[in-house]
């Protein structure tokens, strides 16, 4: 379902684990700060509504959205973290940079996700224009933020169910 069709900051709070012991990473691309900013406190706020303590959120900041696959593989190389969350937003504008970068990216978080064990959730704007980048960035579409502290947040409860700690 697209995010025209569903309100990124609506999700089902249902059965969700205790995070108040889990470490999160927020990885934030400074490229789009005025997007970006919205989406990091969508992210961490949602993450402390559902029991993350503010001492276990951690950022680091990586000048574009390219540069995020290596931020949130160094982060997910810690063991102390449980979960890295990339932030950003590559909007298409007038050459096919978009087409390369957005495929890199959701290639390198898939590909470090599964190289270290742990959920590295895709939180990347990938719009057409600015408008639909605000829209989704706490505007009408909601915030995509908040979907993926939420995914991070449901990730690692599973985790837990599956490998019983």
């Amino acid at each position: 379902m697209s995010s025209a069709d569903k309100n990124l900051s609506v999700f089902s709070t249902n059965d969700l684990p205790d995070i108040s012991n889990k470490k999160f990473a927020i990885v934030v691309a400074e490229w789009n700060d005025e997007i970006t900013e919205k989406l990091f406190e969508g992210a961490y706020q949602t993450l402390l509504q559902y029991g993350a303590l503010a001492q276990n959120i951690e950022r680091g900041n990586v000048p574009g959205s390219f540069e995020l696959t290596l931020g949130a593989h160094w982060y997910a190389q810690r063991e102390d973290i449980d979960a890295v969350i990339a932030i950003g937003v590559v909007i298409q504008g007038e050459t096919k940079h978009n087409d390369y970068i957005n495929h890199a990216v959701a290639q390198g978080i898939t590909n470090i996700s599964i190289q270290n064990n742990k959920p590295v959730i895709f939180g990347v704007l990938t719009p057409n224009n600015m408008e639909q980048a605000i829209d989704r960035a706490g505007g009408v579409h909601g915030n995509k933020g908040d979907e993926a502290a939420m995914t991070a947040i449901k990730m690692v409860g599973l985790k837990d169910k599956i490998f019983v700690r």
